[in-house]
This record gives C-alpha cells, structure tokens and sequence, in this order.
C-alpha cells in the first residue's frame, strides 16, 4: 500500500481496524475526538461495531465485556476521561483481559486545555488505579510510529494478557504526516483464545472474575500476577538511542514528540562542534532502566525534557544512579519546548565557568 497523508487520530483508528480491531467502546473528548468519528464511518465498511457510550465509565466496562469473549477492543480517549476509566482498568488487569486504550494527552490538571502536554506520564506508569496492577505503555514520536505501536499493541496485550496503551499528545493526534500501513489482518486467523468466556460448548465454563474473599487466594493471584509483570519488564523494554557514540558532555533523555524537537535542537549543537545525544524511551512502562544507565555513563550529565513540571525525573534518576548529575526543563499547560530552548539549555549547561580567582591572604595588622 502506498503511502496515505493522514492526521494522527484517523491514522490510529485506520491501524486499529488493520490490527484485527472490530469493536469500539468510548466517549468524545479532544483533542482525541476524531479515533472515534473516523471509526463510526469506517467499522460499518468491515463489519465492525462502533458504541459511543454514555461516558467513559460506561465505556471501559463495555471493554470489559468486549475482551472477556475474546475479541482485539479498543478505546480512545485524554487525560481526564483516562481517570474515569481506572476503575474499570484495574478489574480488567485483575482478570488479565488483553484491551488495547489511546491516550492523547491534554494539558492538565482539571479540565485544563486542550493544547499538547506530557503531564500524564505518572499517571500511565504509576498510578492509573487501584491495587498491584501494570499497564504497558507505548510512546510514539510520529504519525507512522503511532500506527506500527498500534499493531504492536494489540499483538501485545493478547501475547500478556495485559491492557497495553498508547500514549501520544495532542500533536500526534491533530499533525498530518505520511503514512505507510501494514496488511490487513485476517481477524478469522487470529490465534483462539482458549481462556474466553464464549460459551461452554463442548468443554467447562471459563469464569473470569476478580473478586477473591478468599485472602491467601488472592495474595497468590497477585504475585502471579506480578511474576507476570517480571517477565514483562525483562522482555519488553524498548528504547531508541541517536547521537550516542562517543563521549559525551549532555545526554538528553526525552519521549514522543518532545524527542523530535530535542533532535532538532541536538542537531544544530552538534554542528557547532557540541558533544551530545539522545535517548528516547519508547516504552514507558516497562521503562529501560538498564539500557538509559548504560548510556549515561558516558555522558558527564543527564538532561530531561519533557511537556510537564518534570514527571520523567523519577524514572531518569533510578536510571543514572545518584552519583549523575541530572538537569530538567520543560513547559506545561500546553507551552511546548522549542528547538532554540533545547540548544540554549545545551548551550548554558556546557559553558565553561571562569575559575575562580584564589582568596587574598589577609594579613596580621601591626
């Protein structure tokens, strides 16, 4: 197929119906809106069931229901409607259903602004709901990158069992880019999924609950669950590296949209005979710890750039270790960092201080 000039939103939900997705549960809310009105006109032309429900609450247990049969769901949504899905996030990892969620992040907190912002990066990775649960999230830095995460993801949550989201910002979702989509997938090959409660023909009921009032049951069930999240946080670590050859005076550690703007500004500081690189995290959760503290070593100091007040930090700082030095500048509330505030933050942190004049001796009065 060749490729298709595509806004981000209808790009996603184009991927989505590519991947083998036939059922669409979710709720209007920019800047995501356009997943949900591109998919009410083109789930019909596949055979697929588009429910714009009546809130987002209604619409994560509609996946519920979805997923528990065995179908590649889907729902799309920002910010705030995120938080009113974590409830029902948390039950449908507790019953390990593979659900694949969009988020385009919106300026925060409260109803906030729709402009771009990466202010929701702890709530994907550390506190989406209740209870020991794990999200996988993606972060993608183009068009193109947005539609090959969405076929990843859904491949994803059905290999964990697990709910996989894909986390971009408003940019991803409204910027128009060239696109070049994979084939489509025969949803009638799709591997069966033998645990689906699809009926009991010819074999015992599957039952899929997360109510235990048994309290040794369910401590079992979640330390399987987190053996789980083990094997994932080992095998799924994803991350890109640019500029990160030799030595370096600044590494900058920046996701999504944010790294693309940090490799404009890189690229001038480079020019100018600078020392520096990227490294981009493309899973947030699991976050390559290991793969960013190995690159750090060779820089003398870390920087961080991201839409929020410095949400990323946690994550950098687990990974360089206490003993790097580790800078952060972002804008929030839909301000955006630009390349020229990259190459000055480059810049300023690798000016050569003037040393300091030695203190005179005072000497004795006689």
């Amino acid at each position: 197929m060749a490729k298709v000039l595509m806004k981000g939103c209808e790009a996603i939900g184009e991927a989505a119906v590519r991947a083998g997705c036939r059922n669409f549960f979710g709720y209007p809310i920019t800047p995501q809106t356009e997943v949900p009105e591109y998919l009410a006109k083109r789930f019909p032309e596949v055979g697929g069931e588009f429910v714009q429900a009546e809130s987002e609450v209604a619409a994560i247990n509609m996946l519920y229901g979805g997923a528990g049969v065995g179908k590649r769901v889907l729902t799309t949504s920002s910010s705030p409607g995120i938080s009113l899905m974590a409830e029902g996030l948390s039950y449908i990892a507790a019953c390990e259903l593979p659900i694949v969620l969009v988020n385009i992040v919106r300026a925060g907190p409260g109803l906030g602004g729709i402009l771009p912002a990466q202010s929701d990066y702890h709530q994907a990775t550390r506190g989406i709901g209740h209870g020991d649960f794990k999200l996988i999230v993606l972060a993608p830095s183009s068009v193109q990158e947005a539609v090959d995460l969405i076929y990843m993801a859904f491949d994803l949550a059905d290999k964990w069992r697990n709910p996989v989201m894909v986390m971009g910002d408003g940019m991803i979702g409204q910027m128009m880019e060239p696109v070049d989509f994979p084939e489509m997938v025969n949803v009638s090959k799709l591997p069966k999924k033998e645990w689906a409660a699809d009926g009991a023909r010819g074999r015992g009921p599957n039952i899929i609950n997360s109510l235990f009032l048994n309290e040794v049951a369910l401590n079992d069930h979640n330390f399987r669950l987190k053996a789980k999240y083990d094997r994932i946080e080992a095998e799924e670590r994803r991350h890109e590296t640019w500029g990160t050859d030799g030595d370096m005076d600044v590494l900058v550690v920046a996701y999504g949209t944010m790294a693309r703007i940090v490799k404009t500004g890189l690229t001038e500081f480079r020019e100018a005979g600078g020392r520096a690189g990227l490294f981009r995290p493309i899973s947030l959760w699991p976050f390559p710890h290991r793969e960013l503290g190995a690159v750090a070593r060779k820089a003398k100091r870390v920087l961080a750039v991201e839409m929020s007040t410095g949400q990323i930090l946690d994550d950098v700082r687990l990974s360089v270790g206490l003993n790097k030095k580790v800078d952060f500048f972002g804008k929030t509330g839909g301000m955006v960092p630009t390349p020229d505030d990259v190459l000055e933050q480059l810049r300023a942190l690798t000016a050569k201080k003037p040393a300091k004049k030695p203190a005179k001796k005072k000497g004795r009065s006689k």
